[in-house]
């Protein structure tokens, strides 16, 4: 069984051809690994990223698997990934692009058989374009074959903070088994995206926690005193980072990781701690909210120092659990 666990069912390899607003035709590689679908249909979210490998996609396909098994849902594992920088491309060509890898994959998906979802990069308008695209590829509507979609189109209500909600009330049971006080820690969150804002709007609301630090891939902020989460949230839509927002202090992301911080949440990228920096951080917890943060060498580290790691699929369920129940 554990060398059956090791290898995923099913996997597919696309070249996307995609035109360009200029004319030309550039094709992306793309990919859907199916690791599981042992439960049910395999389930797992479709990443835009330049970084994309089909290592990572396989990864977080299993990691989909052991998320589902642990709250007992009925579906498997599943994560799709296409190489590209979404950020450099036009609205038409995301679309473009977003329909052209549908129309690559959907013999290998359906509500039945793989349903996929928002990750990095992607959103609920991707979402609409992929559903859109599938059902006319079928002949009929078919909401159920993504999640995530806008609410207009079968998208469930609260699926925007959903992951993030999640991450919170597992953070809040952790709390009470360690003896710790939400309602005065200060917390630092790496990735100022869906899942890092939200857990950076929700923790004042639920909990009275000071949030003090945020970081995106162009940089951090820091405020001691805590930081006007809505307003950089304002101002993060407006120029598409959190660097200038005159709110706080400029700092790098290495710098977030050293914060003496009560809760620390990655919530952006894999290998974010690794055995480079994980004797910097001061953290009295660490929660993953994303998915690998934390390398197996820094993990161990960690472990060894004591300090309580909360695992991404664990903590990270939220999204996959509001469009079961």
């Amino acid at each position: 069984m554990e060398a059956l666990l090791k290898t995923p069912v099913r996997e597919l390899h696309v070249p996307i051809p995609v035109r360009m607003d200029d004319g030309t035709v550039r094709t992306f590689p793309g990919y859907r690994v199916q690791h599981n679908d042992a439960r049910g249909p395999a389930k797992g979210g479709i990443r835009f990223h330049p970084g994309v490998t089909i290592d990572e996609i396989r990864g977080l396909a299993a990691l989909m698997t052991w998320k589902c098994a642990l709250y007992r849902l009925p579906l498997g594992g599943a994560k799709g990934g296409v190489i590209c920088n979404p950020k450099e491309l036009s609205k038409g060509e995301l679309e473009r692009l977003s329909r052209a890898f549908i129309r690559e994959i959907a013999g290998f998906i359906g509500p039945d058989r793989d349903i996929a979802a928002p990750d990095v990069g992607t959103n609920a308008q991707t979402m609409a374009w992929m559903m859109d695209e599938y059902s006319k590829i079928v002949g009929r509507t078919t909401f159920g074959v993504v999640t995530g979609k806008p609410v207009g189109l079968g998208g469930s209500a609260g699926r925007d903070d959903a992951t993030a909600r999640g991450g919170w009330y597992i953070v809040e049971e952790a709390a009470r088994d360690i003896g710790m006080d939400l309602g005065i820690a200060a917390v630092a969150i790496q990735g100022f995206g869906n899942v890092g804002g939200n857990a950076a709007l929700l923790a004042g609301p639920l909990y009275g926690c000071r949030v003090v630090a945020v970081s995106d891939s162009s940089g951090g902020v820091m405020n001691r005193d805590g930081l006007d989460i809505p307003k950089l949230m304002d101002h993060k839509k407006r120029t598409g980072s959190v660097k200038n927002s005159g709110l706080g202090e400029e700092i790098t992301n290495s710098q977030l990781f050293g914060l003496d911080v009560e809760i620390l949440i990655p919530a952006a990228l894999e290998n974010a701690i690794t055995a480079d920096n994980v004797d910097t951080i001061r953290a009295r917890v660490i929660a993953e909210f994303a998915n690998g943060p934390i390398t197996a060498e820094a993990d161990d580290h960690l472990r060894s120092r004591g300090v309580p790691v909360i695992p991404d699929f664990l903590c990270n369920a939220g999204g996959v659990v509001s469009i079961v129940f």
